[in-house]
């Protein structure tokens, strides 16, 4: 176990489930990614790299308009002494939420709706690598992509008002495909 006031950095803090609306392709979206990219660069040398990642970086997709982006960092116990830093950029912090390794922030518009969210992993762990190998396959495979869409609406008319009961309903079908991905994704790196 962590000690002192990292250990509260691992402890999950959920944020209530927002409802599901997924929206058409917004070519903007890469734009607004790179901007909330750039403001982490206050954690200075602790972040090696920011991906935008989810189904807001794949062009064509529909998602549900929520910033992913998935920042690297050197260490994680680097990462939790810059927690404040995240925080002063208004995100709330809510631990590893389920995901060990992880450390997920959140950041509302001023209307209170999310509109980023944070998967910081320490560079170089399967889970980033699941992630980036993810996303380029859909980006890579258009047809693919529409069944990802297809999997989405059909979550999201089961539970359109609980994002926690749509995420766990997909996670099937994004877990076979994951698989596949990271196939094809190793293919790459040879």
């Amino acid at each position: 176990m962590v000690q002192g006031s990292a250990q509260s950095s691992t402890i999950d803090d959920m944020p209530p489930p927002i409802p599901v609306i997924l929206a058409p392709y917004n070519p903007d979206w890469p734009r607004m990614a790179a901007g909330h990219a750039e403001r982490l660069r206050v954690l200075g040398s602790t972040l090696v790299i920011v991906h935008h990642i989810g189904s807001t970086s794949v062009p064509g997709l529909a998602a549900k308009p929520v910033i992913d982006l998935m920042p690297l960092v050197t260490d994680l116990a680097d990462l939790d002494r810059e927690r404040g830093r995240v925080e002063a950029l208004g995100y709330e912090w809510h631990g590893e939420f389920g995901i060990a390794g992880r450390r997920y922030c959140t950041l509302s518009a001023e209307n209170g709706i999310r509109a980023v969210q944070l998967h910081f992993f320490q560079a170089n762990t399967p889970h980033a690598e699941r992630h980036i190998a993810f996303r380029d396959y859909l980006r890579a495979h258009p047809a693919v992509a529409a069944a990802y869409e297809n999997e989405k609406r059909r979550a999201r008319d089961l539970h359109p008002n609980d994002s926690h009961a749509y995420t766990d309903e997909k996670s099937a079908w994004i877990r076979k495909t994951e698989a596949t991905a990271l196939i094809w994704y190793a293919g790459f790196k040879k």
